[in-house]
């Protein structure tokens, strides 16, 4: 087992309405034309599939996608979505499961692989993706850049939402390279909010690069967004494609 927090049963059961945005038909369209054009006619392994957000209009698109999901509250919430024949899911985590076959795209969206807490697991999560590709086959990972930037001297924490229904910011530590992602969030009506925090270990491109060579695989293309904007120094997040040596 490796040292990912698990979804609770309630987290699993409200986490499509709390990404109803990411959800939507024209948000997701990028994401799956990208991941579409990757998988060119194979197979797709998701790694901590969750609810199946990606995966299952992915698979509505015509690609056989297999997931992996270390929670069985969120994989419950895929399931009642989609029967295990259209949709295989394996219970297990993304560093060290295996599943069947060979594939052509294995992918991580959504910072998840920051959910590994340290880098040997990261590493390991590679190298589980390698072991998965046929060869030529890519690896992808959506993930954000880490915004030490806006640490002022002393400061250990960094908003990222503010509005009327969520305040979230993170807190990190700095020796350790984990964050803290802290949420209070709007309960109903009546005013209240209901808090939560999860930990991530963040991790640098160059320094997934490198993973990316431990395991055997070579980085082909890094945007910022799965529009294909270009990626530069004042990017907030990053697309990472590596490929697996024919």
């Amino acid at each position: 087992m490796t040292s990912s927090e698990l979804w609770s049963r309630a987290t699993a059961e409200r986490y499509d309405a709390s990404e109803s945005e990411r959800s939507s038909a024209a948000a997701l369209k990028p994401t799956l034309d990208f991941l579409g054009e990757l998988a060119g006619g194979g197979r797709a392994l998701e790694f901590a599939i969750g609810t199946g957000r990606v995966a299952v209009p992915l698979r509505g698109r015509g690609v056989p996608v297999v997931g992996i999901e270390l929670s069985e509250h969120m994989a419950a919430v895929l399931r009642s979505k989609v029967d295990a024949d259209t949709l295989p899911v394996t219970i297990g985590d993304m560093a060290t499961t295996v599943v069947p076959g060979e594939f052509s795209l294995v992918y991580l969206v959504y910072n998840t692989i920051t959910n590994l807490l340290t880098q040997d697991e990261q590493v390991a999560c590679f190298r589980n993706a390698a072991r998965h590709l046929a060869p030529g086959g890519r690896f992808v990972i959506e993930l954000g850049v880490p915004p030490l930037r806006f640490l002022p001297p002393g400061q250990v924490a960094v908003p990222f939402d503010v509005s009327e229904a969520h305040l979230g910011f993170d807190t990190f530590d700095l020796v350790e390279q984990v964050l803290v992602s802290h949420h209070l969030t709007r309960d109903g009506d009546d005013g209240r909010y209901r808090r939560g925090a999860s930990r991530h270990r963040y991790a640098w491109p160059a320094e997934l690069d490198l993973m990316a060579r431990i395991a055997g695989l070579e980085r082909e293309r890094r945007v910022a967004d799965w529009d294909g904007t270009p990626f530069t120094q004042d990017s907030t997040k990053h697309v990472s494609v590596w490929r697996k040596p024919a």
